[in-house]
């Protein structure tokens, strides 16, 4: 079986998450950054991993999942600022399984990943109330996604892979 795992990731959140993933995928595998990714053909399954943007999949992969991920077997990872469990969490992670309509998913894992210092200091000076509360979800993300959601990450793809053989 041949797997991918590919990422979308600005800050490295989602990047730490991927080469966790990787590290726990056996035999023929590869990992690439979804930009560098023009289609699935020539894959058994895909691992593919983004940050939520605005309570949403980040417009580069929610573009490409629309445009590549039908008829594929697809297991998505997921990276946000907000708390595991987080009441919001639940609708946003909704519209990343949307994003993959048309796919077989086998899975979707999420966890939390460092806030940039930029979002918060943008959150804090919106007039907007939900995103001056969300910008204080800032210090609990630092240093996210420490070492136990890696192995969380790692639990994940290989309950994916054991499902698939």
């Amino acid at each position: 079986m041949k797997t991918l795992v590919a990422y979308f990731s600005q800050t490295g959140n989602t990047k730490k998450v991927a080469e966790a993933i990787y590290e726990e995928i056996a035999g023929d595998k590869e990992i690439k950054e979804l930009s560098e990714v023009e289609s699935l053909e020539g894959y058994d399954l895909a691992f593919i991993g983004f940050p939520v943007h605005a309570s949403n999949p980040a417009n580069p992969a929610k573009e490409w999942l629309e445009k590549n991920a039908a008829g594929k077997k697809i297991a998505l990872f997921v990276t946000h600022a907000a708390p595991e469990g987080a009441e919001d969490l639940k609708a946003i992670l909704e519209r990343c399984r949307e994003a993959a309509a048309g796919a077989e998913l086998v899975g979707v894992f999420d966890c939390q990943g460092e806030l940039a210092d930029a979002i918060i200091d943008f959150l804090k000076k919106s007039d907007n109330p939900r995103h001056q509360a969300f910008a204080e979800y800032g210090p609990q993300t630092k240093g996210q996604p420490d070492q136990s959601r890696l192995e969380k990450a790692k639990n994940f793809a290989r309950e994916v892979m054991a499902s698939q053989s």
